[in-house]
């Protein structure tokens, strides 16, 4: 599968300062072609097979443990080189997890700021959102507030009525308004940056097509995880030197696909109440 990195992929000058004023990045070069993304969709079956009763594909959360298959893209340099233009040279990846919304699905994704959740300091943090089918405001795309990284962090409520993967969220109206929210739209094999304290989240999938994407988080090399809390986390070097030695270094998985033997933390364990 190609994974040469392109000058296409360096961020100009202009979209590094698009990025730190807004919290995001769109219309970037396609990291997979369509024939390569057609064999990742194809190769997926097989962990949702790992799958144990009660579970459903959220549940697949920092699988790149011991799967070849999740720690290679994790590690694709064209993502490489696209997160370096944020974080820098020296940066880290620690999770992976698939956001998946089949046909007719109800299932939301509440107003949140990821870092809300992340028991890590500072906010240092790129995640990449790598769409596996077409997305857009028909199969539940994605919103994101502009500039919303901007204002710190809010506290979040827990909402007990709703249809929100997410127990705690953002109410709209009280610390930010929807009105200025902006639609990402991904053909399959784009991504799209967000910052760590971007308020995003996104709606049902009343269409007739899937919506999956596979989220990557990515921190630079001073960026510590509070192991009281999430005790099982793991540190993988993308790029340069981790001169901090702040976390436990994760080892590069060798079979195609598994599973981790650990449950990983949600992020309502993780996230403040």
């Amino acid at each position: 599968m190609s994974t040469n990195t392109t000058s296409s992929h360096q961020l100009s000058e202009e979209q590094k300062k698009f990025y730190h004023e807004n919290g995001y990045l769109l219309g970037l070069p396609a990291i997979y072609t369509s024939a390569e993304m057609t064999q990742l969709n194809a190769e997926l079956p097989y962990l949702l097979t790992l799958l144990e009763p009660g579970e459903s594909t959220k549940d697949i959360r920092e699988w790149h443990e011991t799967s070849t298959y999740l720690n290679e893209i994790c590690m694709n340099p064209k993502i490489l080189e696209l997160v370096g233009g944020i974080l820098g040279p020296n940066f880290y990846y620690w999770a992976s997890n698939f956001f998946i919304k089949d046909p007719h699905s109800m299932s939301t994704v509440g107003w949140h700021q990821d870092s809300y959740y992340w028991p890590m300091a500072p906010n240092n943090s790129v995640t990449v959102w790598l769409a596996f089918d077409d997305v857009d405001e028909v199969n539940g795309g994605m919103k994101l507030i502009p500039g919303s990284h901007l204002g710190g962090i809010i506290k979040h409520r827990k909402s007990e009525a709703t249809d929100s993967v997410l127990t705690l969220e953002l109410a709209d109206g009280s610390d930010f308004s929807a009105d200025s929210a902006v639609q990402f739209r991904l053909k399959c094999g784009e991504c799209s940056l967000h910052d760590d304290r971007a308020i995003h989240g996104s709606q049902a999938n009343p269409s007739n097509r899937r919506r999956a994407g596979l989220t990557i988080r990515y921190s630079g090399t001073n960026v510590k995880n509070d192991l009281k809390v999430n005790p099982n986390f793991k540190a993988y070097l993308c790029r340069g030197v981790d001169e901090f030695n702040y976390n436990p270094v994760g080892v590069a998985p060798t079979q195609r696909y598994g599973r981790p033997n650990f449950k990983p933390v949600s992020n309502e364990e993780a996230g403040k109440s």
